[in-house]
């Protein structure tokens, strides 16, 4: 029997340890190499992890557990290398002992009979339910994410007391409060991102300042030119490529908004790599748009989808979540009208962009209903000066206001 240790690789450069989220393949599965076994969770990123061998898969670490580099995750008997899933039944069925001639053979269930797929899992574990509680109507009795929305939740009634009964029947409804609670570890994403604010809370002098914005024209410019830039492009012109452009272009004209701190140095960039907040069920990330300042809106948009889908399917690679010299987020999308964004280390800027709401301005002598939305900058004192970020959050204001500069180049 030649036996295969599977040990967590290098990852990167600052990743010394790694969660086992979750197990892809079950415990004693016949696997192929290079078939994906399972995936680690890293600070920045989720990542599969592919088999070195083919045969039978023997776990050694557990889902959650915390591993650093080198630590065995599990081995594989190569013996069983070409086998398959029938075939290793078999085998496994004949080296038991024999059964009475009159015993009736109990057929074994799949292994993934009961078993929740990576959503269900998720639903089940928000609603605090217990897998071998739900029947699956899947393959093979798997569990699907429509049985877990349809699991309820069992609850246990004591039955009162006749003296309770009588006291109580008249004040108290029948139906029990829910007061139940559960554990759950933080996920290593959670952890990370936690403690990243915690760090630029402590470690920078941040402060925010405030502005707000007239996307009278940018709307008429999209509602004018929308149905040409998708029958061109293949995609719609949103706000964030206007917003990540409008920004880039200061951002080359102002270096210390675009500038970091490293020891006792400043250091600037002469490339604006906008990172984009993205939402998931994980938690936030923050991937960057390369060079933004030289991209077009339609390229602009297509990078913000890819990264964005890739995010919320837990497909981002290492390499798409370095770098960054500023950052934008977008409350609004939420309904969040004002925020104090909190820097994004080692970054010295972030704009927060929020909900657009129609609000009364007075433009010239007269009262006017306009699309208005309020921007927040927050900066790191450090490095920027406070007449910087407002005249930054200033020019900002006025490209989104007549995007005819940013097109011209008059920024």
């Amino acid at each position: 029997m030649s036996i295969v240790e599977m040990r967590v690789p290098t990852i990167g450069e600052s990743i010394n340890e790694v969660t086992l989220s979750q197990w892809l393949k079950p415990d004693g599965a016949i696997i192929n190499m290079d078939e994906p076994i399972c995936e680690f969770e890293s600070d920045k990123a989720t990542l599969e992890f592919p088999a070195e061998a083919g045969g039978k898969l023997i776990y050694v670490a557990s889902e959650g557990e915390d591993l650093k580099i080198g630590d065995l995750v599990a081995k594989i008997d190569t013996s069983f290398a070409g086998a398959s899933p029938e075939s290793s039944a078999k085998q496994s069925e004949i080296k038991q002992d024999p059964k009475p001639a009159d015993t009736q053979p109990i057929p074994s269930a799949n292994y993934a009979t009961g078993t929740p797929s990576p959503a269900a899992a998720k639903t089940l574990a928000e609603k605090g339910i217990d897998p071998a509680s739900v029947s699956g109507t899947g393959k093979d009795g798997r569990i699907t994410k429509e049985d877990a929305q349809k699991a309820e939740v069992p609850t246990v009634q004591t039955p009162p007391t006749a003296k309770a009964t009588e006291t109580t029947s008249s004040t108290v409804p029948s139906a029990a409060f829910s007061r139940t609670e559960r554990i759950e570890k933080m996920s290593r994403m959670r952890r990370t991102i936690a403690n990243r604010l915690v760090s630029a809370k402590n470690n920078t002098a941040m402060l925010t300042t405030f502005n707000e914005v007239d996307l009278t024209n940018i709307n008429a410019m999209r509602a004018k030119y929308q149905d040409a830039f998708v029958a061109k492009y293949g995609i719609k012109l949103g706000y964030m490529s206007l917003f990540s452009k409008a920004c880039a272009a200061v951002l080359i004209e102002m270096p210390e908004i675009n500038a970091s701190i490293e020891g006792d140095n400043f250091i600037y960039h002469d490339y604006a790599d906008i990172s984009i907040a993205v939402s998931t069920p994980t938690g936030l990330v923050v991937p960057p748009v390369h060079n933004v300042e030289s991209l077009q809106l339609h390229e602009i948009e297509f990078k913000i989808k890819e990264l964005a889908d890739k995010a919320r399917n837990n497909k981002l690679t290492l390499d798409e979540m370095k770098g960054g010299t500023f950052t934008i987020t977008n409350g609004g999308i939420f309904g969040s009208m004002m925020s104090t964004p909190i820097l994004n280390e080692p970054q010295s800027a972030i704009l927060g962009m929020h909900a657009i709401i129609n609000r009364p301005v007075a433009i010239g002598n007269q009262v006017e209903i306009r699309p208005m939305m309020y921007l927040a900058m927050s900066y790191d004192h450090r490095v920027i000066d406070g007449s910087s970020s407002v005249t930054f959050l200033v020019r900002v204001k006025k490209l989104l206001e007549d995007p005819t500069l940013l097109f011209l180049g008059l920024v």
